[in-house]
C-alpha cells in the first residue's frame, strides 16, 4: 500500500478515535440514565392523569433518544473499525479504491472508511 502513516501521525489519529470513542459511550451511558430516571418519575402522586400532551412529549422525547442512540452505535461502530484498521496497518486507505484517504478528511471525520469522491458517489447512489 502506498504512502502508509508514520507511526507518529497513526498515534494521534488512534487518540482521537479513544476519544470519540469514549464520548460516544458516555453518551449512551447518559440517555439510558435518563431514560431510566424517566422512568421512575413516571408516577404521578395527585391521582390525576397525564395530559395527552404531557404523553405526547415523553414519547417523542423516548424516540428522538432512541434515534440519536441508534446513530451513535453506528458511529462507533466505524470508529471500532478505525481501530481495528490501524492495527491491521490498512488505516486512512479507501476501502472501496485502496487510495490513501487525505488527511484533512480524517482529521474531520476519522472513521471515515472512503475518500470523499466514493463518499459523495455513494450517497448519489444511496449506497451504505
Amino acid at each position: 500500500m502506498p504512502d502508509k502513516f508514520d507511526a507518529k501521525k497513526l498515534d494521534l489519529f488512534r487518540k482521537l478515535l479513544l476519544s470519540i470513542k469514549a464520548q460516544i459511550n458516555g453518551d449512551i451511558r447518559s440517555m439510558a440514565n435518563e431514560s431510566e430516571g424517566d422512568q421512575n418519575d413516571k408516577g404521578d402522586l395527585s391521582g390525576h392523569a397525564m395530559h395527552m400532551a404531557d404523553v405526547a412529549t415523553d414519547m417523542y422525547d423516548r424516540e428522538f433518544n432512541l434515534t440519536l442512540a441508534s446513530n451513535d452505535r453506528e458511529i462507533l461502530q466505524k470508529v471500532n473499525a478505525a481501530l481495528a484498521r490501524i492495527d491491521k496497518g490498512s488505516y486512512g486507505f479507501c476501502l472501496k479504491t485502496g487510495k490513501r484517504i487525505p488527511d484533512q478528511r480524517l482529521k474531520a471525520i476519522p472513521y471515515a472508511e472512503y475518500s470523499l469522491e466514493v463518499q459523495e458517489e455513494m450517497d448519489r447512489k444511496g449506497e451504505k
